[in-house]
């Protein structure tokens, strides 16, 4: 195996662990929509989300060092989960069935592409 083509269990929750790190940025920029217009916390807010954004993007680039791009984009698309988890916990919204079945064929896809041949 060439050293671009890692997708072990190490791998794949290292980038997880990157996606929820991108995940937060939306997080932060749902609790700015709470403020008023270039007040203090909206300020603040928005600061946050461009160093968690700083920091996405040196993690993101250092994993796509280690891992074909296309598994990586893959697991990317784990977005949805995380950002259905972070409503749930951090702003109460109500998850759907439709949700809940979409994320799982998301989940099941990735898995595909994460699978070794």
């Amino acid at each position: 195996m060439s050293e671009k083509k890692k997708s072990g269990i190490l791998w794949i929750a290292m980038l997880q662990l990157i996606v929820g790190v991108y995940t937060l940025s939306g997080v932060v920029a749902k609790f700015a929509s709470h403020y008023e217009f270039l007040s203090l916390g909206f300020i603040l807010c928005y600061g946050l989300e461009i160093f968690i954004l700083g920091i996405y993007a040196i993690l993101w680039q250092q994993m796509i060092k280690r891992v074909d791009l296309s598994v990586a984009y893959a697991n990317r698309s784990i977005a949805l989960l995380w950002s259905m988890l972070w409503a749930v916990l951090f702003f109460q919204e109500k998850v759907s069935l439709k949700n809940i079945v979409g994320v799982i064929v998301v989940i099941l896809g990735t898995m595909i592409v994460n699978c070794d041949e």
